[in-house]
């Protein structure tokens, strides 16, 4: 199986270059991260999240629909390889919310090396990911918004939000092979300890902001300013979709979340 790159393309709107270049590669990023939404709700749905090529360009390129970070960035790292780019493949550990010891290898993001730089390129990681990608150096933090720093035989990326860096995950940069994601994908759409099993997670960048919804809270960041409001219902939920993430999904009307039970 092929990426079909004229149907990719005209999903997040591309009509630049394809030389594989630091330029091309930064661009195509912001393009797919500003057209491919992150969102969960095929795991509350019950339905099997496929990694192979072939399902994941079913849904992310021909429906529309977004996906998380082993869904990103499996098609992604097809384009480049298509393109011409060599890119890596590595798992990682995220500590947004729990410490490196209790956090499972479910992160999945590149590395792509450009005229001896290497860069991370993480276009699934929602929310908190960066648009661009980011050296894999221990330079200049001050400004950036991401950055990476290393301790010993591990690196953190940092992700800097409302004024404060935040850890978001851990890597030890090894390569890994398919079958790894498969099983850390796995875990992810099936275990009940999973936060994808437990609860509604969607982001996307829009052109002056981001919306993002956990649950029942929303928050749509637009011209730099942040707004908030409660979801009343599924049927609110169904709206946002249609008005802000590009899809419709008639099936969310009954959308079963365990965190959520006031819902059922």
């Amino acid at each position: 199986m092929t990426v079909d790159l004229d149907a990719y393309f005209d999903r997040i709107q591309w009509n630049g270059a394809t030389s594989p270049t630091y330029q091309t590669l930064a661009a195509l990023q912001h393009a797919h991260t500003g057209h491919i939404p992150f969102e969960n709700l095929d795991v509350l749905l019950g339905r099997p999240v496929r990694l192979d090529l072939e399902g994941v360009q079913a849904k992310l390129v021909h429906a529309r629909r977004g996906g998380y970070c082993f869904e990103h960035a499996t098609l992604f790292a097809a384009v480049l390889e298509a393109i011409g780019f060599q890119p890596i493949r590595h798992a990682g550990r995220v500590v947004l919310f729990d410490p490196l010891s209790q956090s499972p290898r479910t992160h999945m993001f590149l590395t792509v090396e450009i005229e001896g730089i290497r860069y991370i390129v993480d276009p699934g990681f929602g929310p908190f990911g960066s648009r661009v990608p980011i050296p894999l150096n221990e330079g200049e933090r001050e400004a950036a918004t991401h950055w990476m720093s290393r301790e010993g035989g591990r690196w953190t990326l940092h992700v800097r939000r409302d004024g404060h860096a935040i850890p978001g995950w851990v890597t030890t940069l090894e390569q890994e092979n398919l079958v790894d994601f498969e099983v850390a994908n796995h875990f992810i759409a099936t275990h009940t300890a999973s936060p994808f099993v437990n609860r509604i997670m969607l982001s996307v960048a829009t052109a002056d902001g981001r919306v993002s919804i956990m649950n029942r809270d929303v928050t749509i960041l637009r011209g730099g300013e942040s707004r908030s409001m409660v979801l009343p219902d599924r049927s609110a939920l169904r709206g946002l979709l249609t008005e802000y993430f590009g899809f419709d999904l008639p099936e969310v009307e009954h959308l079963k979340v365990p965190t959520l039970p006031e819902w059922d």
